[in-house]
């Protein structure tokens, strides 16, 4: 297996209303610290800008901060864009206040994983290094 010499691209966003961007900026300050390129989207993002902004950065990994409830509606949304736009190799998870009984469903819609409030810091950078792909390197 190849060794990956760029830096891991994420791309941190907070869709929908909710007003809330603490916990995002915590994981974004942690991702750089760990040494990966982190771009911030700010608040209230549409799905679309969301994945417009992925495709354009080129990102590995899409990590999305719900705290509104909307992440049954939102998320697949996005998902689904990033399949159509051909960008469905880009990881995506999930932070915020996720519901254990909808985890199933929308990691059946392409969310590699769930974190939780207490999950830590390490053990984010930890599942987003394991499960990047590097990029033009062969599986």
């Amino acid at each position: 297996m190849s060794e990956r010499t760029s830096p891991i691209r994420v791309l941190v966003a907070k869709p929908g209303l909710d007003g809330h961007d603490r916990g995002a900026k915590v994981i974004a300050r942690a991702l750089r610290d760990a040494g990966m390129e982190v771009i911030y989207t700010g608040l209230r993002q549409t799905p679309e800008m969301i994945v417009n902004a992925a495709i354009q950065e080129d990102v590995d990994c899409v990590g999305l901060s719900i705290l509104s409830g909307a992440h049954n509606a939102i998320v697949p949304r996005i998902t689904a864009m990033l399949r159509e736009q051909g960008a469905g190799d880009i990881l995506v998870v999930l932070g915020g206040t996720i519901p254990e009984q909808d985890a199933e469903a929308l990691k059946g819609q392409g969310v590699a994983a769930i974190f939780g409030p207490g999950t830590s810091l390490e053990a984010v950078v930890r599942f987003i290094r394991e499960n990047v792909k590097a990029k033009g390197v062969g599986v």
